[in-house]
Formats: C-alpha cells, sequence, structure tokens
C-alpha cells in the first residue's frame, strides 16, 4: 500500500468521504488509489474509472476550447465580447465596491474576450460576499452544482446584464462567472452548442471518452453518488446517478456543468504539457498553452481574490502559483479544484499531474484538509524521487 492509498483509506475510514480516487503522473509513471464506495451504502466498490460531477476542474477545458477559437480566427484577445453577447454592450459599475447597486458610472471600457478568460470581466466573486453588488449577483449566478435549476443562456446572460459590475473590466480578478459567459461566447461564435464543440474539438481527439454534461444511462453503473456535509461526520445525499446529471441541463456550464474520469482529465492535461499536441494531433499552440498556464494577474488583484487564491495567481480558467507557500506550490503550477471535492493540478516544470477526485461538496471556497493532505503527499512523492535521481 502505497502513501497516496494509505492518506486517501484515512478519509474514507473516518467518514469524510465514502471514496476518492487520487491519481499522480509523471509521464508514463502513473500511480492510481481508488479507495472506498461511490456510495455511503457500498453498493459497489470505487473504482479506476468511476465517473464524477468535477464543478469548477471544467473552467480549463473551456478556456482551452476558447481559444481554440482564437487560434481558426474566430474572434481574437483583444475584442468585445458584445459583438456576440450584445446584452453585455453597455455594462455599468457600481461607483466604489462598497456603493449600493443604483449608485453606478459607465464602463471605461467594453468587456474583452481576455478580460473573460482571465476572470477580470467585473463580474464574479470576491473574498467579501457582503459587497451590495456582490449580493445581487447571487441572485443570478445561483450554485453551480445544482444546474437544472438554472435557465438557458441566453435568458442567464440578460440576467446578468441587469446587475452593475464590481469593479471595471479588467481591474480585478472575481470568480467563476467568466468562465458561465465564456460557454456562452464559445457557443455563440462556433454555432454549435457547448456540449458539441467541446466533444468535436477536445474530448474526441483525447480520447475522453467518459466526459460530458451527462452520463447515459449505460455509464450510471460507475456514476457516483454525490453529497453534502450535514454536520460533523455526516453526510446527507444531493444527487444519484440517475439525479440532475443523467440529462444535459438547460444551461451546460462552462463553469462547472462537466462530469468525467481521473484518467480523462489526464489526458486533458497531457496535452497541455505536450504543447497542446496530443496522438499527433494539434488541438492547441503553444503560444495559446502558455498563455492558459502564465499568471495574468498583479500583486493587487491576486490580493482581491485572496479567498479563493491563497496569494497565488490566475492563468486561463485557472490557478497559476506564484509563491511556494506550501511544499506544493511550485511556481508555474496551474489547475483548480471542483466545489463537489474535485481538484487538478499539472506542473510545467516538472510534468507531474495530480488529480483527486470525491463526491463530497466543498463547504466553503477553502480546500479541504483531504485536498492539502492529497497535495502533500504527492508533493513529498517527487521530492524523494528528485533526492533518489
Amino acid at each position: 500500500m502505497s502513501e497516496l492509498h494509505n492518506t486517501l483509506r484515512r478519509y474514507v475510514d473516518d467518514g469524510t468521504v465514502p471514496g476518492a480516487v487520487g491519481l499522480v503522473a509523471r509521464g508514463d509513471d502513473v500511480e492510481v488509489a481508488a479507495v472506498g464506495s461511490v456510495d455511503t451504502d457500498g453498493t459497489a466498490p470505487m473504482a479506476r474509472d468511476s465517473i464524477f460531477r468535477i464543478a469548477s476542474i471544467t473552467k480549463p477545458v473551456t478556456a482551452a476550447a476558447l481559444l481554440m477559437l482564437v487560434e481558426d480566427g474566430r474572434i481574437g484577445l483583444d475584442d468585445p465580447v458584445d459583438e456576440w453577447l450584445p446584452e453585455l454592450a453597455k455594462p455599468t459599475v457600481v461607483r466604489t465596491p462598497t456603493s449600493p447597486v443604483d449608485d453606478v458610472v459607465p464602463a471605461a471600457r467594453p468587456i474583452t474576450v481576455e478580460d473573460l478568460l482571465s476572470s477580470r470581466t467585473g463580474w464574479g466573486f470576491p473574498s467579501d460576499f457582503s459587497l451590495p453588488a456582490v449580493q445581487a449577483l447571487f441572485g443570478v449566478q445561483k450554485d453551480g452544482r445544482a444546474l437544472q435549476a438554472w435557465p438557458d443562456p441566453d435568458t442567464w446572460v440578460a440576467e446578468l446584464a441587469r446587475v452593475p459590475l464590481l469593479y471595471q473590466p479588467g481591474e480585478a480578478w472575481l470568480y467563476d462567472t467568466s468562465s458561465n459567459l465564456q460557454g456562452i461566447l464559445i457557443a455563440r461564435v462556433s454555432g454549435r452548442t457547448l456540449p458539441e464543440f467541446l466533444a468535436e474539438r477536445i474530448f474526441e481527439p483525447l480520447g475522453m471518452t467518459d466526459t460530458a454534461f451527462e452520463v447515459p444511462a449505460a455509464k450510471r453503473d460507475r456514476f457516483t453518488s454525490y453529497y453534502r456535509t450535514d454536520g460533523p461526520g455526516a453526510l446527507e445525499l444531493a444527487d444519484t446517478p440517475d439525479g440532475d446529471w443523467s440529462r444535459i441541463p438547460a444551461f451546460p456550464s462552462g463553469g462547472g456543468g462537466l462530469t468525467s474520469t481521473a484518467d480523462d482529465w489526464l489526458a486533458f492535461a497531457r496535452m497541455l504539457l505536450n504543447g497542446g499536441t496530443a496522438h499527433g494531433h494539434r488541438l492547441l499552440s503553444p503560444t495559446s498553452v502558455s498563455r492558459m498556464t502564465t499568471n495574468h494577474l498583479t500583486a493587487r488583484q491576486r490580493e482581491i481574490g485572496s479567498l479563493f487564491l491563497e496569494g497565488q495567481g490566475w492563468g486561463y480558467g485557472g490557478q497559476v502559483d506564484v509563491a511556494p507557500a506550501d511544499p506544493w506550490n511550485v511556481p508555474g503550477r496551474y489547475g483548480w479544484v471542483g466545489g463537489t471535492g474535485t481538484s487538478a493540478h499539472l506542473v510545467p516544470p516538472t510534468g507531474k499531474v495530480t488529480i483527486l477526485l470525491t463526491q463530497v461538496a466543498m463547504q466553503n471556497p477553502t480546500p479541504t484538509r483531504l485536498m492539502r493532505d492529497f497535495w502533500r503527499v504527492t508533493a513529498m512523492t517527487e521530492s524523494t524521487d528528485q533526492e533518489e535521481r
């Protein structure tokens, strides 16, 4: 039994999660630990190919898809988005972040494609949820882990347009909303639905056969149940394999709507590590991969998002580590966490990939003890390997 397996086993044994899949890869060397069960009833053991609601580790996939349209020449990074999202043509901004929602000024400039990719549109969540404009956003930006309650994208973006920006476009990093806008923009520019575009341009070329916005009946025996915490040591069933992800929702969320497996996300990570190429087929240019995995934020912007970023940076669709705050924070490490209890990262300087999939919701934006222990043990593994070499 490896230290990775033992670490995950401890959290299963104490009831934190019913099961977990942990993966660490460097090149062709891959270790996978699948522990526990797919549900609290123990109806089936957790397996390497178990399917999870991956939540916000959808975001890097969506960013990659939008960059494909940039490379196709269909849209430019500096282009205002209002040609395709006319609802956002004349946004207003609260005079200061603490101002009431009716104390607004016009946006100083249009929102651009790059603003969406870097999460600097002016919409989204800061560290302080009590701000009036953030409270107004909560009325539109509902829990992304319950997408069947969301309206269709056209309705949603029209509702969003009535909420003032918290900051001027490009001024601040704010969480989540921009990734959902990316998904809508992809659909409108490409003339395809987001599920169709991702399947054609990313999932099929990479062999991500278990990644989608729904889980068909033939695969639901591998689909995990999903839980919320209900007091110390107690789990409450939130969704079953035949529940919300048994059909594509009206709103396929680019910010967090996918289901997937550890090996599918590994295929995506390997494409990025290989400069945008997989199986002899180029999906992205090295320049686009570099844009995804390079920090675009100033120190002030990282501070505004400190609840989520914990001092680290942001590229396109994922966090980019800039400071070695913990053993796992290797500068250049790219990836993110999902509110359903998932995390996925790649480390371009070393070629390492780490993926953790569980089925218990996070209670807040702070990474869980299980995530941190998973990152710690995989960082220790790399340190040991380097010492041996």
